[in-house]
């Protein structure tokens, strides 16, 4: 059976930040167990492609709880490319990895949500 994390966006909103549709939080990421697929969302504060991961690709992103690790290996890479290289908002869909007390995620689906930082800079609604 294949669970799929995600956190309920009726709640009400008390910050001014675009909040992107079914991410969980970079605070609730211990609360799905190993392996299991989750949907995270954050600004891109970090991006690693050291010349010794044979084209791995690591990616911080940061929301408004806290950081999220996250993997994207080549082939994955391949199929986003755009949105790894240039997003500044991502959402990614993977899989948990916790090992020795770190968590990761290790991507399965990127996608670039940066359009949703526009909202910014739109007057807030009285």
């Amino acid at each position: 059976m294949q669970m799929f994390y995600i956190c309920s966006m009726n709640a009400p909103i008390t910050s001014t930040w675009p909040k992107p549709p079914a991410a969980l939080t970079a605070a609730r990421l211990g609360e799905p167990p190993n392996g299991a697929r989750v949907t995270v969302a954050g600004l891109v504060i970090l991006r690693q492609r050291p010349g010794t991961a044979k084209g791995v690709i690591f990616l911080t992103l940061e929301d408004e709880t806290g950081v999220v690790n996250v993997i994207v290996w080549r082939k994955l890479y391949d199929a986003f490319r755009r949105a790894v290289i240039a997003g500044r908002l991502l959402r990614v869909t993977g899989r948990i990895q916790r090992e020795n007390n770190v968590t990761h995620l290790i991507a399965e689906r990127v996608e670039d949500v940066s359009p949703m930082l526009d909202s910014l800079l739109l007057p807030p609604e009285s």
